[in-house]
């Protein structure tokens, strides 16, 4: 098929979606059978020429719950709708998703709108032979409802809602150039025409016509019926009148004289077409003609509502253009321009409002829908329509009270027209939807804290803090000053980038000649003064930040008063992020109510929802939640997150160390361990594996180690155990997910909690995972001393596992330092201690450190090391003692010049440590996989697996391996011919491993640099 010619129309959504075909006899419809690749065409479609994306493609075929196979499911019904296409390269893969080309002329809706617009310019001028032409092409093209047969949660409403409006107009204007060129006779469009007023009562156009049709057949009495009927419809439904257009009909019926009638209705200068609730005269050859069934009044001045445009507006460039272009596109083009408190949403609409006056030039209508105004309540949907009624002309006497009959009012007099609303501080989108018009020459701006996400095709536009530049600018516009105020300057960054606060403090800066900015700076870094200081005249932030927060605290919605109590917990434990889980505990309400209370703070822009499920405030809103939270059950807040960041912990550890001595010992509590810890680990749901324990982890870390710091010297005691329970507990998922960057703040904080405590096995646990830290970076030395530090203590408390633990981990360092005589005595007192522990998995691990030491002097006695810790980890089921004994067996292969079997061993061992989470098997496993490949001249492969390696060391910033992979990097390199980039690939590796106990490596860095020089 790709070699046909492409014409005329090639896609249908006036209609089922559908392809056309062109052949001898033109077009021709084929119908998509499957309902998966109709919804798949529509979503291309409804986009056409823009990127779709893989997750709005999947949610058009699936809805909310797209199956596990949806990614492949949704390739394979891109590559049959290709094959469907005249040409299968119009459907294109663009990052994030897909492109379908549609070129000019080629989708029905697209050709439907030129007719529309050619036929509204027609009828407007009265020339009624080319508005007959262009309405009867528009209707040929109606092959039904658009987009039937798909899904309601498609999406496409407003397109459908608009495009049936649209088919109306045209019937009305084909209606009426048929009446007025009298080419046939009336009586042929009697029968349509009954069955339109039939279907529309309250469309008075239909009923204008289909009274004039049956005057001129002869049929007068019934012609009165028609008014009559209408007329009570009209009075008894809607309290108005019908509308001039109707009445000059009704006198043309009266009159008997088609002639007499048609100059009454040129005294009274009537429009040709009307609709619901028609209730006042326009000007019938003006722009704002209304069409759907009344005709407005010329106003004397076209309404021009906008305030006057933000002065000093800065920034924003690209968004702006972005929502110029938006508006002036093909419409009726919604926009919601959203964002917290004090962003300057409403500066931008009027910015953008002022710009675009010229393409509207029916008006510019405003209103100030007080959504989120201190001291107002929000207008509701009918004051806003009786607002927006009486500025287009409407008789305050006949707007309708129903609320629907004043939208369809409002629709049917803006169809016509090209005008732009402009809806400020919308509070909800049920305010908002009465509102919106309907014709495609019309175009909104709304602004909204909300994102007002149930408000179906208008397209959003979140605004974000000011950038470090655009906010100096800004500071230095409305203050008149330039007292040094640049992007670095402390003022901005304390105002949080917030245009409101950046004019708070301008004013303040202008008002006061000798007030410096260093000055209010260094009120500001006050933090608890920072918003007093963000107050002048009306503008507040605090103000502007209390209106949410009270409304949530009155409402009668159990969501609401939880975000206020939410927002408040959030003030008394200041955390980088917060979760469901942790909020749903310190309110004491279900994780469900929790969720729905941070979806209430999302939705009035009280938070901010930065990944799934995670929220962050504005460091504003931060201040205004300490605030509300005062000192007021703070320690009980702080106690209760500890409490729950333990217990979690210690699920953690269960998932990811395997049952045996090591998690029992880590488990069994410390001196200082509050009692009803066990408790809340029964009262919190185990993870299922260690892939959800090591994702809650990542997740929680930052909140962790902000706690850590925040508390570690902290003078009560009952937060001091909690925080050093919590520390105990999580730190084997620091050292397996090699968390280097954390370990050392936390593993600190660890001990100083744990001496202040007098909790001497805690201190101990704290001592043995910083020395476990300083191994991991290549600090032998100060990794030994620590640890002897923390085995005279499990000496002194007799734990005899811990004391095995110690000695084999000293053997380890020491032999790593090259004393190999005194590593060989702790390791076999180790050893000893194993069997008399009967702890099979202690015996193999010091196996393998045995096989460490013995690799300097007999390698394959070494592998014989290797080979009974991995018969141990066989016999015991532990996948990772398994795996570290084949990655050691691969060095020792590496030691005996065997790089072939070294690189079978790496490989194995990468391969089953996908899903494990241990980082430093891993490193060391991809670290001899690289050392293997380059001896084998594999110098390709060798690459791509160091990359991956420094990729993940650099993503952990762990600097020892990350210059140990520098080093191989650098020797890869060489052996390329590229000796500058390998140059400089040493020098980093010698900075990163500069301070480690790595002198081989460090030794042979330094040749290599010095043989360049």
């Amino acid at each position: 098929m790709g070699g046909v010619k492409r014409c005329g129309l090639r896609f249908g959504l006036l209609g089922p979606p559908v392809l056309y075909d062109h052949g001898g006899d033109g077009a021709v419809v084929r119908p998509v059978g499957s309902p998966k690749l109709r919804a798949l065409l529509a979503a291309l479609l409804l986009e056409a020429g823009r990127t779709v994306s893989v997750d709005a493609l999947k949610d058009a075929l699936w809805g909310g719950a797209p199956p596990a196979s949806a990614h492949a499911s949704l390739h394979n019904h891109v590559t049959r709708l290709r094959r469907l296409l005249d040409d299968p390269t119009r459907l294109r893969a663009v990052s994030p998703g897909y492109l379908l080309r549609v070129d000019d002329g080629e989708l029905d809706v697209h050709v439907f709108e030129a007719h529309l617009a050619t036929a509204r310019a027609a009828h407007a001028s009265r020339d009624w032979r080319r508005t007959l032409c262009e309405c009867t092409a528009a209707l040929a093209l109606w092959r039904g409802t658009p987009l039937s047969g798909l899904p309601a949660d498609l999406g496409g409403y407003p397109l459908v809602e608009r495009l049936r409006e649209a088919r109306l107009l045209l019937l009305e204007w084909r209606y009426d150039a048929e009446l007025a060129l009298a080419d046939g006779r009336p009586d042929a469009l009697l029968p349509e025409l009954s069955a339109l007023a039939a279907e529309h009562p309250l469309r008075e156009a239909y009923h204008r016509q289909l009274m004039l049709a049956l005057h001129r057949s002869g049929r007068r009495a019934e012609a009165l019926a028609v008014h009559r009927d209408l007329r009570r419809r009209l009075v008894e439904e809607l309290g108005v009148e019908p509308g001039a257009a109707v009445r000059g009909a009704h006198l043309e019926v009266l009159r008997g004289s088609a002639d007499e009638a048609h100059e009454a209705r040129e005294a009274d200068e009537a429009g040709g077409a009307g609709g619901a609730g028609e209730a006042d005269d326009a000007d019938d050859a003006g722009p704002a003609e209304a069409v759907a069934g009344t005709v407005a009044p010329e106003p004397s001045v076209r309404p021009a509502q906008l305030p006057p445009p933000p002065a000093h507006f800065t920034g924003r460039t690209c968004l702006a253009d972005d929502l110029r272009r938006t508006l002036a596109g093909p419409g009726p083009a919604v926009t919601v321009l959203t964002g917290m408190a004090g962003l300057g949403k409403s500066a931008l609409a009027l910015h953008i409002a002022h710009a675009l006056t010229d393409r509207f030039p029916d008006g510019q209508l405003y209103v100030n829908l007080h959504g989120a105004t201190p001291g107002m309540h929000p207008l509701t949907s009918a004051q806003a329509l009786a607002a927006l009624l009486r500025d287009v002309g409407a008789d305050p006497r006949s707007i309708p009270e129903h609320p629907d009959a004043a939208a369809a009012l409002l629709r049917s007099l803006l169809a016509p027209t090209r005008t732009l609303l402009v809806l400020d501080d919308a509070a909800n989108a049920a305010q908002v939807r009465p509102l919106l018009p309907a014709g495609p020459g019309c175009a909104v701006i709304i602004t909204s804290r909300s994102s007002l996400a149930a408000l179906d095709g208008a397209r959003r536009f979140p605004l974000t803090p000011l950038s470090a530049e655009d906010s100096a600018a800004l500071l230095r516009a409305v203050s008149g000053r330039d007292d040094g105020i640049d992007a670095g300057h402390p003022l901005v960054e304390l105002t949080g980038r917030l245009p409101l606060a950046l004019r708070v403090v301008a004013a303040r800066l202008a008002a006061r000649r000798a007030l410096t900015p260093e000055v209010l700076a260094g009120q500001l870094t006050a933090t608890e003064g920072r918003l007093h200081h963000l107050e002048y005249d009306d503008l507040s932030v605090r103000r502007s930040l209390a209106v949410a927060h009270d409304a949530l605290a009155a409402s009668d919605r159990e969501a609401d008063r939880d975000a206020a109590l939410v927002l408040c917990r959030i003030g008394a434990l200041d955390l980088p992020e917060y979760g469901a889980p942790l909020l749903a505990r310190l309110s004491d309400i279900g994780t469900r109510r929790a969720e729905d209370a941070l979806d209430r703070l999302v939705d009035v822009a009280l938070l901010e929802e930065t990944a799934l499920g995670r929220y962050v405030p504005h460091d504003l809103v931060r201040d205004f939640a300490r605030e509300l939270a005062g000192t007021e059950g703070g320690t009980a807040v702080v106690e209760t997150a500890l409490n729950w960041y333990a217990a979690l912990a210690e699920h953690t550890l269960t998932a990811i160390v395997d049952p045996g001595l090591d998690q029992d010992d880590r488990r069994r509590p410390t001196s200082c361990q509050p009692p009803e810890h066990a408790s809340r680990v029964t009262g919190t749901r185990p993870f299922a594996g260690p892939e959800e324990a090591f994702a809650w982890g990542d997740t929680e870390l930052e909140n962790v180690v902000a706690l850590a710091e925040r508390y570690a010297d902290a003078p009560e005691p009952r937060i001091a155990a909690r925080l050093c329970t919590l520390l105990r507990l999580i730190f084997p998922y620091l050292q397996r997910g090699g968390r280097v960057a954390e370990m050392e703040p936390l593993g600190r904080a660890a001990l100083r909690v744990a001496r202040r405590l007098g909790d001497e096995a805690a201190e101990a646990y704290a001592l043995g995972d910083l020395a476990g830290l300083h191994f991991f970076t290549g600090r032998q030395n100060d990794a030994l001393a620590l640890n002897d530090q923390a085995l005279a203590i499990w000496r002194r408390l007799g734990f005899l596992s811990w004391i095995r633990r110690s000695l084999n981990n000293r053997g380890l360092l020491l032999e790593g330092l090259g004393r190999y005589e005194e590593s060989g005595r702790a390791l076999r007192q180790s050893l000893a201690y194993s069997r008399r522990l009967n702890d099979p998995y202690g015996e193999a691990v010091t196996h393998q450190h045995l096989g460490n030491l013995y690799e300097h002097t007999d390698a394959r006695a070494a592998i014989e090391q290797h080979r009974l810790s991995l018969a141990i980890g066989e016999t015991i089921g532990n996948v990772l003692l398994q795996l570290y004994a084949r990655c050691n067996i691969g060095y020792a292969h590496l030691t005996l010049g065997e790089p072939a079997a070294a690189a079978r061993h790496f490989e194995d061992t990468l391969r089953d440590l996908a899903g494990q989470g241990d980082w430093h098997g891993e490193s060391q496993a991809r670290l001899g996989l690289v050392r293997s490949l380059r001896l084998l001249g594999r110098t390709e492969r060798a690459g791509r697996e160091c990359a991956e390696l420094l990729r993940r060391a650099d993503a952990r910033a762990d600097r020892y391996m990350g210059g140990l992979a520098r080093h191989q990097h650098g020797l890869l390199l060489r052996e390329s011919g590229r000796s500058e980039e390998a140059r400089s690939a040493w020098t980093a590796a010698r900075e990163a491993l500069d301070g480690t106990d790595e002198k081989t490596v460090l030794a042979e860095l330094t040749s290599l640099l010095a043989a360049q020089a």
